[in-house]
Parts: structure tokens; C-alpha cells; sequence
């Protein structure tokens, strides 16, 4: 088995905060926009697992894409482009890790918690500050900054999706 590289290992891990950090503020958003509007909890849950799943894929898709497609000009330049990772790897980390934490913000709403917008607003404010504390396993920056970074960044994509349902709610409902 070979051994990864500290620039394969970096990669990983980029493609892992980056699709964690993107699945827990994809589907709170769309967890925080139904809240805004006022939707029902099961219509919540339909829309959260329509994201979870076809957002995840996409963004794999993307990523398997995106590395092949550097795989390939670095051949074209005559550089040995197997160096940069595979494609199908880098697709599967970011699918894994946009899934598993993008199912953070829908747990309280599948087992029916009372208040499930806010235990899940809960969650996923702990969640994003636990990714900027992970990335800091590699990145050796202060912790404690990393995660109010990474939970300021995912709290406002969460504030303007809240926003924009509960501003359409009154437009589409009505």
C-alpha cells in the first residue's frame, strides 16, 4: 500500500473541511430556510435528505472532475500527474464528509425532539466549531480562532437563508 504524501494528506484533508463545512451549512440553510417559513418538520426532512444526497454527489462529482481534469494538464505540461491523488478518492472523502456532517442539522427532526429547529440549530453551531477545530490538526493555527472562524462563516449562510424564507414566506404562502 503507498503511502501518502503530506501534500496527498493536505489535499484530503481540504476536500473533508470543505465538504463537512459544506454539508452542515447546505442543509442547515435549507433546514433554516423552511424554519423561516414556517414549513412543516416532514417537509424539512424531505427537502434536507433531497440536498443531503443530490448536494454530496454533485460536489464528489465535481471534485473527481475538478483533480482529473489537473491530472490531465499537468500530463499535458509533462509532469507526472499520478503525484496529485486520485480522482476517485478525492470524489469519495468529499461525499463521505458532506453527508455524514450534513446529516447533523436533520437529526433532531427525525427523531421528532421538540424544538427541532433549535437542537438543530444547536448541533450545528457545535459542529461547525468542531471542523475549525479539526482543521487546525494540520493547519497548527490557534483553536480556538479556527473555530469561531469556521462557526461565524456557516452561522451567517445559516442567518441569510432564515432570512430570505421567513421574508418569502409571507410572498409564497400567502
Amino acid at each position: 500500500m503507498a503511502r501518502l504524501t503530506i501534500h496527498e494528506r493536505g489535499e484530503y484533508l481540504s476536500d473533508a473541511v470543505f465538504a463537512a463545512s459544506d454539508g452542515v451549512v447546505t442543509t442547515f440553510a435549507v433546514v433554516a430556510g423552511s424554519a423561516g417559513a414556517g414549513l412543516d418538520p416532514n417537509i424539512v426532512l424531505i427537502l434536507g435528505f433531497a440536498n443531503l444526497f443530490a448536494d454530496g454527489f454533485s460536489m464528489s462529482a465535481g471534485n473527481y472532475l475538478g483533480v482529473k481534469s489537473e491530472i490531465q494538464y499537468e500530463e499535458t505540461k509533462g509532469k507526472d500527474g499520478s503525484q496529485e491523488g486520485s480522482p476517485l478518492k478525492h470524489g469519495f472523502v468529499t461525499f463521505f464528509a458532506f453527508d455524514i456532517a450534513g446529516l447533523i442539522p436533520l437529526v433532531p427532526f427525525l427523531f421528532h425532539i421538540q424544538s427541532p429547529f433549535i437542537a438543530s440549530t444547536i448541533l450545528v453551531g457545535f459542529s461547525l466549531f468542531l471542523v475549525g477545530i479539526l482543521r487546525t490538526i494540520y493547519t497548527k493555527r490557534n483553536v480556538f480562532q479556527s473555530g469561531v472562524e469556521t462557526f461565524t462563516v456557516g452561522g451567517f449562510a445559516s442567518f441569510v437563508a432564515f432570512t430570505v424564507g421567513y421574508l418569502l414566506r409571507n410572498f409564497v404562502l400567502s
